[in-house]
């Protein structure tokens, strides 16, 4: 298993902050491992929910089917994703408002034989393409 996380104070409300993060065709503005939504992003977000992502990771295509697990608007988004040689992926998105500003943090976790392989490299991957798409985020709401 691999574990990383991101956290950043981005200079706009909780409120604008999910805007974004939940704008599906302006995902790639700022997710450093997206490359599309074949399908588009999920039709109705809610819990259940599944859609696919076209992601590249450590430099790879990867293709993830993505299931909302847990949805508190404007604070929670939860995704568990099945991804090639039976990788699982999930990610966690929890908003913090703080005065005028909010705290955005990231959690990623991967787990599957091949992860184990390669632990180290995708950790490092991982959080540096977090810790940039977190740059770019607030780039997108301030």
């Amino acid at each position: 298993m691999a574990e990383v996380t991101a956290e950043s104070r981005i200079e706009a409300s909780a409120a604008k902050v999910w805007s974004q993060l939940t704008d599906w065709g302006a995902y790639g503005e700022w997710s450093m491992t997206h490359t599309s939504f074949p399908k588009g992003g999920p039709q109705t977000l809610e819990v259940g929910a599944t859609y696919e992502e076209n992601m590249k990771m450590m430099g790879f295509p990867a293709e993830v089917t993505w299931t909302v697990e847990e949805l508190e608007a404007e604070r929670v988004l939860a995704i568990r994703g099945k991804g090639p040689m039976g990788v699982v992926v999930g990610t966690r998105y929890t908003l913090v408002p703080d005065g005028g500003a909010t705290t955005v943090r990231i959690d990623g976790e991967f787990t599957g034989a091949a992860v184990s392989l390669m632990a180290g490299k995708l950790k490092d991957s991982a959080t540096a393409a977090l810790n940039e798409s977190l740059r770019k985020l607030a780039g997108l709401v301030a």
